[in-house]
């Protein structure tokens, strides 16, 4: 009898127990933490052994490392749009077909279309609470200053503070102008081009070979002079116009400041979390660190070895950890899964007007932010949840950043949509160990809107194949970049097509040092023959949406333009509390 009595004991606890775990495993509270053009290698946890990453480092130890975690574009927009909705930004129109693949201007129509379902919608329909906090780079408005039809509280988020654009050089007064180091080749030539049209005509009407009435002369040079006063005023007034804070709907610092952002930034994101200790809730803390204009705080500018991007990435490193404190405060650790990754890679041909080094470093890995060599997409991948997730493992099977969306929607028992494809795979059996094989046999590098290359690792292969079609030019040629142009572009005189594509296997050579050929690769034609079945099928999975990156969506539309006073005023504001909300401390 007191046998029977133990074993219904032992049976009640284990009862106890597994329903314990399976109501922990079920809704997780999830934090989502994207670094902005953080390179793979300025992390310890992926090699770096001088800048100082310990919180971030943390989340490996106690948690998974992806070694080939992959980000769906190699730029912000495209990258962001597929990490929230878990498909290839070609399919929801957030892919370029021309040179711009990014918005840039607060005021442009395009963004993520209101069909699209983000993990965010999902979450919330399951009782999430839900937060954006940081940068969000998806768009804003469509016809009106006040439709937000593309802003983040439209896509399932209950709470939003950050940038609706993206931190660039032009909203820090002396960081220069990416749009001058863009353009600038370009507008010399159009200017001498002008010129030598004007020149032309006047020795024309001169010599009497050519009547050119004076009034259409009149009218071409007061047209000119009107669209360039109109262009140098907008640029002139570019960071009251697109570098500003929101709080919701509400514009509450225009132009941006950026004394003590990262820490206003990591105030909201632990005010949220205390908020929400009862309930389950979803924080995606999107940063600014490490995309230029670089900044730190007094606490810690000068004190890395690797000055202003270090300094930044160190304090991303504090942000990180003072979130992981937040939930240790509460006992909110083993409700809680965490995950840390870059939008892409580092931007290499970052350099400031002083020489300065302001982009990261890819470890290993060719090329930087904007191409598909592996040093434009291959990101950190850290998931920690203690108790479910095995702690301090290691996975080297491919996964991508769009495999966040079936992961957490799983977790939160959302049912994924059945009326698309979602190109990205539940996650949790690869982490808690359960099958030690990716779902991806097949990822496709797109950039922009062309596909660029494609990755094939066979069932039963150690293998990891990536494919080529096209490469871009390097300029210098022997560099590690497009440095004339700050960013490499997708098409035309821009890149190099190949024919046959050139031919890598990441598992012997992840520099992507020796293109693989026939005579060094006895399979290469039966894997070149595989991998276009593969984009053939990949393709027929495509149909056709409005371009979201079009000119017509990506040009400023004045009537767009939010401004917290008015044009006159400059679009003038501050309604942030002075001084430091939160003090940042090294070690």
């Amino acid at each position: 009898r007191k046998k029977m009595g133990l074993l219904l004991l032992l049976i009640i606890c284990q009862f106890t127990i597994n329903s314990i775990k399976t109501h922990s495993v079920s809704k997780p509270n999830v934090i989502l933490l994207m670094a902005d053009d953080l390179g793979i290698g300025d992390l310890g946890c992926y090699g770096n052994r001088t800048l100082r990453t310990p919180n971030i480092d943390r989340l490996g130890e106690e948690g998974v490392t992806l070694t080939q975690h992959i980000a769906a574009s190699p730029l912000c927009t495209p990258s962001r749009a597929a990490f929230l909705t878990g498909r290839y930004p070609i399919r929801s129109g957030m892919a370029a077909f021309s040179r711009v693949g990014v918005f840039l201007f607060s005021a442009s129509s395009g963004g993520l279309p209101s069909e699209e379902i983000t993990f965010a919608k999902l979450l919330k329909q399951k009782g999430y609470a839900t937060a954006l906090i940081g940068k969000w780079h998806l768009g804003m408005n469509c016809e009106s200053s006040n439709d937000f039809c593309h802003h983040p509280l439209s896509h399932g988020f209950d709470y939003f503070y950050g940038l609706p654009i993206t931190n660039l050089r032009d909203c820090k007064p002396g960081q220069g102008s990416v749009f001058l180091k863009g353009v600038q080749k370009d507008l010399a030539i159009l200017i001498q081009i002008t010129g030598i049209a004007l020149v032309s005509l006047a020795i024309v009407q001169y010599i009497g070979l050519l009547k050119v009435p004076f009034q259409a002369l009149g009218y071409f040079l007061f047209i000119f002079t009107i669209s360039l006063v109109v262009l140098i005023l907008f640029f002139y007034h570019f960071r009251h116009l697109n570098c500003f804070l929101m709080r919701d709907h509400q514009i509450i610092q225009q132009p941006l400041s950026y004394e003590n952002l990262t820490q206003r930034l990591t105030k909201e994101a632990m005010q949220f979390i205390g908020r929400n200790t009862d309930t389950p809730f979803l924080l995606v803390l999107s940063y600014l660190h490490v995309h230029t204009a670089l900044y730190a705080s007094e606490n810690f500018k000068g004190k890395s070895k690797h000055g202003l991007y270090g300094d930044a990435v160190e304090e991303m490193d504090w942000s990180v950890g003072q979130v992981l404190d937040v939930l240790e405060k509460h006992n909110l650790n083993d409700k809680t899964l965490v995950y840390f990754t870059s939008d892409q890679g580092a931007h290499v041909e970052e350099i400031s007007s002083a020489g300065e080094v302001h982009g990261g470093y890819n470890g290993i890995y060719k090329g930087g932010k904007s191409t598909n060599w592996e040093g434009g997409i291959h990101v950190p991948g850290l998931l920690r949840w203690p108790g479910v997730v095995q702690a301090g493992a290691s996975i080297d099977e491919p996964t991508s950043n769009m495999d966040i969306f079936p992961t957490i929607a799983k977790l939160a028992d959302a049912q994924l949509p059945s009326d698309r494809v979602i190109d990205g795979h539940d996650l949790l059996p690869l982490l808690q160990g359960k099958v030690t094989r990716s779902e991806h046999e097949f990822l496709f590098h797109y950039c922009n809107a062309y596909l660029n290359a494609v990755r094939w690792h066979p069932e039963n292969s150690e293998s990891v194949w990536k494919v080529f079609f096209f490469t871009p030019n390097f300029s210098p040629e022997n560099s590690n970049g497009c440095y004339d142009y700050h960013v490499c572009f997708c098409h035309g005189g821009f890149i190099t097509q190949h024919d046959p594509p050139l031919l890598f296997d990441l598992s012997r050579d992840p520099e992507e040092k020796v293109p693989l050929t026939p005579e060094t690769e006895s399979r290469f034609y039966e894997i070149l023959r595989v991998v276009q079945q593969a984009v053939d099928n990949h393709t027929r999975s495509l149909h056709a949406v409005p371009n979201q990156l079009s000119w017509d969506n990506l040009l400023w539309k004045p009537w767009l333009q939010l401004c917290c006073s008015s044009l006159f005023q400059s679009c003038y504001c501050d309604y942030e509390p002075g001084g430091s909300p939160l003090q940042a401390h090294l070690g």
